[in-house]
């Protein structure tokens, strides 16, 4: 059984490090980007009220992410184990996941920090060529993700949880690294 948290910067390949390992061991990847469009779509009640936020241009409240974390675990399909990426964001969130896993009788096998270097990011996310990635735009994305990530990296490493990976290697490299990194149980269903 595998559960891992995946943290990175933007454009550090966390989504794609954390969906070859959910393939890999054939478990879920979660992000809560995928647990939002999908309870939109679906029209449930968290995405009822997720959809009266998003369509007034406001950020969806932490409780209303935390609630849809909390019903996304409880799936079938992530009993066997899972991957979530991008979540928690701080530590505030850490420590309701921590309550909602001791709820669900689950835990947190590992935390998988993915380290690239600012000027790394910063040409990735050029490339992508996209308008809304200036350079001025992605520093101050890395900014606001340091000041909020910084204080969550050390929460996990304080509980031995935390594994740093470098990411300024090719996609086949990192995943070599996590591979050995962590012992990663990919039993097959």
């Amino acid at each position: 059984m595998t559960r891992l948290i995946f943290l990175g910067a933007p454009g550090a390949g966390k989504g794609t490090q954390a969906q070859k390992v959910a393939e890999l061991c054939h478990i879920p990847h979660i992000s809560t980007g995928e647990i939002l469009r999908n309870e939109v779509a679906q029209g449930t009640d968290l995405g009822i009220q997720a959809k009266s936020y998003q369509e007034k241009g406001e950020l969806v409240p932490d409780q209303l992410i935390l609630d849809m974390v909390l019903h996304r675990l409880s799936e079938a399909d992530a009993q066997s184990g899972w991957i979530l990426d991008g979540f928690p964001r701080n530590v505030a969130q850490a420590k309701f996941l921590d309550e909602l896993l001791e709820k669900l009788q689950q835990h947190c096998d590992r935390v998988i920090n993915l380290e690239v270097p600012d000027q790394i990011i910063v040409d990735r996310l050029l490339k992508r060529g996209r308008k809304d990635d200036t350079e001025e735009v992605i520093r101050r994305r890395l900014e606001v993700y340091r000041s909020q990530t910084a204080p969550l990296i050390d929460y996990y490493n304080e509980r031995h949880l935390l594994v740093s990976i470098q990411g300024n290697q090719s996609m086949e490299e990192v995943t070599a690294s996590l591979k050995k990194a962590v012992d990663l149980d990919c039993s097959t269903p």
